[in-house]
């Protein structure tokens, strides 16, 4: 039996949410998004319905309007104290109202408070915001529609609660989504982790698309489309008019401007990985990490895939770099008190360690092990590299991201968010604020390729010395509204916003002029732009401009300072202006024209978010599986407590069972299978060669007279048994390329270094032992 935390009737039955529309514009780089949320209240009573549902953490809302009935209200935005005291004043006198507002601990999570319903009325909801699309490895444009948010868990010592919200797929709620693609460029395909529809082009040109989501999903998991241009990562510039409406010299008046620009990097620049550095890998290890990666009956707990890319990343770093190993919970350890020198000693101890790695630790507490990490001093010459694995269940997002940018110039974060439930808000942020690259593993997506490619962006030299300059007519100018770029990496865009004043009466273009510096060397590119405003777009470019003003000054007021209360009129103005969320306003509906009166005493509910194929409850817990919580204005008012609870999964169904603080003894784990890739890796030494035993037979197949009876007389037993380890890796695991291409790199520099005499009938000989035909240029030796 599931319970439904959220609005239930008396019987504790489902909800009055039936279903939800989704529809998604897309607009070359960036995206639309129309959600229609459905809702009738089969109650004898009156109710109030609170929803809390996740969005992507830089999106912009910019629409929210209810229809009961023929009645339809559109709501504003005004400051959001204002706003929850005319929704309670309106809730209070009998009155339909809705609320909409951003979490305060996080900007992914949204709260919506429906307010009263008669019995058997129907609600409509619709909420519209407008996102960028991340770029992807393979170019691709990524959409992600949440269906998941896992709990965020709340330490003991603070009072600040993160609603909780996790996936409909015990719920009978219905899902359509349709897309729409416009481009500049030919729409290469259009793939999906839910199936789809066949694409349909509307154009010759291969530049106006449709497709819907295949009928019958269940929204159990992510919905995630990946679009392909044909030249996605060509630089583009639009230009879009201000609203007719709004006061000329202001944002939403002036025409805005969009530019995305990608550095090329030369061949010569990729090829050259760095052999110094400082590499701290911090990894989650809260209860959550011991639930599997995805729902296949092959699926490795989220900590053993961990272990092993901890494996895959000891392996490949070079020699003489520094490094060590965080893991966290409720609370946090090191493997050494600091960075240690790499070297057999100290990767043989670490890997001893990482093997013994358990989902064991309580809680996901992210912000301390971070500071005890940044209070470290850096190296010189040794650039330091962060690296942090987490399911994304933390409940502070805007303090740790506020951690992170203030030590933006000491380091580089790449970050990756395990499972459906990872919260976007801290994994992309944390990326975004430390000059990384964030990786999202999801589904059946496994956790090395995804890592070991930004082990490759962490290596390769990156574009630093960035600088912008503009160049338009006479009695035009252009401001700057994004914040300066710091580092951009290979297959990375930047996006950058800027409000174009004043007018000019000849010259209609202008140019933008990116110089920056790549492996100590100038480059210069230039993009030419029109000054005559495109076509009405529905102000998305102004929006989300909109949108990066008020985050920057989000982080000012953080940051805290004498103009706290000037910063914060400033973010409430460009909210309403721009008609966009912010911390400090709230989207507000009031149907003040209702002829009738709703009567009765009125039944506090939540909207269900039920746990995914599980159950929860504990002490202190309601029927709902939530602990009482004060009401915020009057008891008409309902919110949602974050509960500290601990993920524990056995072998066929997740389930949320006692709070995180109650420790438990790690259950049990059968000894896996090992992959013959990782045990060859295994036994590779910290300088790049390995040595000629039984367990490095054992992996060809062979026994170690076999292998041994092959060497040749003047060719010494490790540069044979390397040589050997390279064929392998080459004939039988190409498809793999990605994740032992370090090993690799490292086995074959060593072997150049030894200078051995004999080596092409080294090569041949190895070829004969193990079947292969791979050549000493494909080994790079």
């Amino acid at each position: 039996m599931v319970n439904c935390c959220g609005l239930v009737s008396e019987k504790n039955q489902p909800v009055p949410l039936k279903s939800i529309s989704v529809e998604l514009q897309v607009r070359d780089h960036v995206a639309s998004v129309s959600s229609c949320l459905q809702y009738v209240n089969e109650e004898e009573r009156p109710l109030e319905a609170v929803f809390v549902f996740p969005l992507p953490a830089d999106a912009a809302v910019c629409h929210f309007s209810a229809r009961i009935g023929e009645q339809e209200i559109v709501a504003e935005v005004q400051d959001k104290q204002s706003a929850r005291d005319q929704y309670d004043d309106a809730v209070s006198s009998g009155q339909q109202a809705f609320l909409l507002e951003e979490s305060e601990e996080s900007s992914d999570v949204f709260k919506l408070s429906v307010g009263c319903l008669s019995p058997g009325q129907k609600a409509s909801i619709t909420i519209v915001y407008i996102i960028e699309l991340s770029v992807q490895a393979d170019d691709a444009l990524r959409f992600c529609l949440p269906a998941v948010l896992n709990p965020r868990y709340t330490p003991a010592v603070s009072a600040a609660g993160v609603p909780e919200v996790s996936s409909a797929s015990v719920i009978p709620y219905t899902l359509s989504l349709s897309v729409e693609v416009r481009s500049s460029d030919r729409i290469s395909k259009l793939e999906s982790s839910c199936p789809l529809d066949p694409l349909e082009f509307l154009d010759a040109q291969h530049t106006h698309a449709k497709v819907n989501l295949s009928s019958g999903h269940r929204f159990d998991k992510d919905v995630e489309l990946f679009l392909y241009y044909e030249n996605s990562h060509h630089p583009s510039a639009v230009v879009e008019a201000g609203a007719s409406v709004a006061e000329s010299g202001s944002l939403m008046g002036d025409p805005a401007l969009m530019i995305s620009l990608y550095p090329e990097f030369p061949a010569d620049v990729m090829s050259s990985l760095a052999s110094q550095g400082e590499f701290i890998f911090v990894v989650d290890r809260s209860g959550s990490m011991g639930c599997k990666m995805h729902h296949g009956n092959d699926a490795q707990m989220r900590i053993e895939s961990a272990r092993d890319t901890l494996l895959l990343l000891l392996k490949s770093l070079p020699m003489g770099c520094y490094f060590n190993i965080y893991g966290f919970g409720s609370r946090f350890e090191s493997f050494f008190p600091q960075s240690v020198v790499y070297s057999e000693d100290t990767m043989e101890e670490a890997l001893k360690r990482v093997k013994s790695m358990r989902a064991d630790m309580g809680g996901t507490e992210i912000l301390q092990p971070l500071k005890h990490i940044y209070s470290q001093p850096c190296y010189p010459d040794h650039p330091r590299q962060l690296f942090i694995f987490t399911d994304g269940e933390v409940w502070n997002t805007k303090e740790v991201l506020d951690l992170v940018k203030s030590h933006v110039y000491s380091h580089r974060c790449f970050s990756f968010g395990i499972g459906e439930g990872a919260s976007t808000a801290l994994i992309t942020g944390m990326a975004r604020e430390g000059s990384g690259h964030a990786q999202f593993i999801t589904g059946t997506d496994r956790m090395q390729p995804k890592v070991m490619q930004s082990l490759r962006f962490a290596l390769q030299p990156a574009v630093d010395n960035i600088s912008v300059d503009w160049s338009v007519p006479e009695g035009v100018t252009v401001d700057m509204l994004s914040p300066s770029i710091n580092t951009l990496f290979q297959g990375q865009r930047a996006l950058i916003y800027a409000q174009i004043k004043g007018q000019s009466s000849g010259q209609t273009e202008g140019s933008v002029t990116l110089k920056y510096r790549l492996k100590d060397q100038p480059v210069t590119n230039q993009l030419q732009f029109t000054l005559k405003p495109a076509e009405d777009t529905g102000l998305t470019i102004h929006r989300l401009a909109a949108r990066s003003v008020i985050r920057s000054l989000e982080l000012q007021e953080r940051a805290g300072g004498a103009d706290m209360e000037n910063i914060r009129r400033r973010i409430v103005e460009l909210s309403v202006q721009a008609g966009v969320s912010s911390a400090h306003t709230a989207f507000i509906g009031v149907n003040k024209d209702s002829k009738q009166t709703v009567k009765g005493p009125l039944l506090q509910r939540r909207v269900p978010v039920a746990r995914m194929m599980g159950a929860f409850g504990g002490p202190g817990m309601n029927k709902c599986g939530m602990a009482p919580r004060m009401m915020r204005r009057s008891p008409m008012q309902c919110d949602i407590q974050s509960n500290r609870m601990r993920m524990e999964c056995d072998s066929v169904s997740f389930k949320r069972m006692a709070p995180r603080m109650m420790r438990r003894s790690p259950m049990p784990e059968a000894e896996p299978q090992k992959d013959p890739l990782l045990q060859l890796i295994s036994l590779q030494k910290a300088a790049g060669c390995w040595e000629l035993n039984a367990s490095l037979a054992a992996v060809f197949g062979k026994t170690e007279d076999q292998v041994t009876n092959q060497k040749a007389v003047q060719v010494d037993g490790s540069v044979w048994a390397t040589v050997l380890a390279l064929i392998w890796l080459y004939a039988f695991k190409s498809d793999q390329q990605v994740e032992w291409q370090f090993v690799a790199m490292k086995s074959a520099s060593w072997i150049r270094s030894q200078k051995p005499n004999g080596l092409s009938q080294c090569v041949c000989d190895g070829n004969a032992l193990l079947g292969c035909q791979v050549t000493e240029d494909m080994l790079g030796i």
